[in-house]
């Protein structure tokens, strides 16, 4: 197949406009965004989102879990989609870019298209994938999930969030359940853009990241039970407190992390203390653990040191523990093909460029699954994310999204 010119490049100023009136709709408290799944404010995303695309004059699908697919026709009907995207929800103080910039990014590509009047054997579809963050309803990448057959459609619409309501009644509230059934697409590839997340790309002075596997993923829910009493009048040895089983049990968390090197990863980001008064000992603490690491064995005997480790600590304390793993995946390796189209197109461009394996967990890592993937990465400042003060330069986003381009055009086949 034959390959786009060096020449060929997207309109930066469009996609960074784009990108900062998307940043206006659900504004965080510090720079960023709060644009959790299925609020009112995912909801209007979307909605600017289908705008957009229909000014394009792409089509839109939307499956019954919400996935959106606004397409572009390719000469031959019968050819298989190249499909591109991410997602458009966020974390609770989020930043602008973390999968934003995969979604408009690929609508962009769609708009340079159109200028150029370049044609393509496949059909293109940008993709939006529901919750990918899995910040409001666990676990993460849960509609791509569905998707490729990894979870089960009504077990994923019960999921519910902190207040107990379902993920299938907030579709449905805020109007995005499509007709189409999950996972009756079939792609010819998939390519996702994506901001690094990390810092090894600023660092190394790299333009693009040619992402070549994925690291693997568990989350472990841990529930530690106390007594609560009063924080004054109850002895010190005779003390239940849940708040310090989980102290000790994260201690055990960072030594486990620590103790698989160079490579492995451990942490928890969502931790909820009963009952959070000032003047009682907590009685109950339920807590994630995240471990990660590109070697499936190491995340298996992390689990393992993680349930044996904590029950001891907690069984000498006189607390009671449960676990419940509540999301996870193996170890990602991306498709040869789809990574030597990313690879080559950076080299097309002349974009610097080096190899990464991502930290972080993506749709990518699920659609893998089902058909051929790659991801292109570009930096950001600090390697800063999942924060509001998440930041990234115009070339950056320019350079990533001239790589994808170049990457699906080349696999989409261009019709002279």
């Amino acid at each position: 197949m034959a390959a786009p010119g060096e020449n060929l490049k997207i309109n930066p100023d469009r996609l960074w406009d784009s990108l900062m009136e998307m940043a206006k709709i659900g504004p965080g408290v510090a720079g960023g965004n709060n644009r959790q799944t299925l609020t009112d404010e995912d909801g209007e995303g979307r909605k600017l989102f289908q705008s957009w695309c229909e000014d394009a004059g792409l089509a839109m699908g939307l499956d019954s879990m919400g996935n959106m697919f606004a397409r572009r026709e390719g000469t031959d009907k019968d050819a298989l989609p190249v499909y591109v995207g991410s997602h458009l929800d966020t974390q609770p103080t989020g930043g602008k870019y973390d999968g934003v910039l995969g979604v408009l990014g690929g609508l962009e590509i769609i708009r340079t298209m159109n200028d150029l009047g370049i044609k393509t054997k496949h059909p293109i579809v940008v993709t939006n994938w529901t919750n990918e963050e899995g910040t409001r309803f666990a676990p993460a990448m849960l509609a791509s999930g569905v998707f490729a057959g990894v979870h089960a459609q009504d077990w994923a619409e019960d999921r519910t969030d902190a207040e107990g309501t379902r993920f299938g009644d907030e579709l449905d509230r805020i109007g995005w359940r499509g007709d189409e059934p999950v996972g009756a697409r079939k792609m010819h590839a998939f390519f996702e853009l994506h901001i690094e997340q990390g810092p090894i790309l600023e660092a190394e002075g790299k333009d693009i990241g040619v992402v070549t596997h994925g690291q693997g993923l568990s989350w472990t829910q841990v529930t530690i039970e106390g007594n609560a009493s009063h924080t004054g009048s109850t002895p010190m040895p005779m003390r239940k407190n849940a708040g310090l089983g989980m102290a000790r049990v994260l201690e055990l968390v960072e030594q486990i992390a620590l103790s698989h090197a160079p490579d492995a990863v451990g942490a928890a980001g969502h931790i909820d203390i009963f009952p959070n008064s000032r003047n009682v000992i907590p009685g109950k603490a339920v807590f994630t653990v995240d471990f990660r690491s590109p070697d499936k064995a190491v995340i298996e005997e992390m689990e393992k040191m993680l349930r044996m480790g904590a029950s001891d600590i907690c069984g000498q304390m006189g607390l009671s523990i449960a676990f419940e793993k509540v999301g996870g995946f193996d170890p990602v390796t991306f498709d040869e093909g789809c990574v030597a189209a990313v690879r080559g197109a950076a080299e097309r461009l002349g974009y610097s460029h080096r190899d990464l394996i991502s930290g972080a967990g993506h749709d990518a890592c699920w659609i893998n699954r089902v058909a051929p993937t790659a991801m292109v990465m570009c930096p950001c400042v600090d390697g800063l994310s999942h924060n509001e003060a998440e930041e990234i330069s115009r070339e950056w986003a320019a350079a990533g999204t001239d790589v994808l381009m170049h990457a699906a055009l080349e696999t989409a086949e261009v019709v002279e």
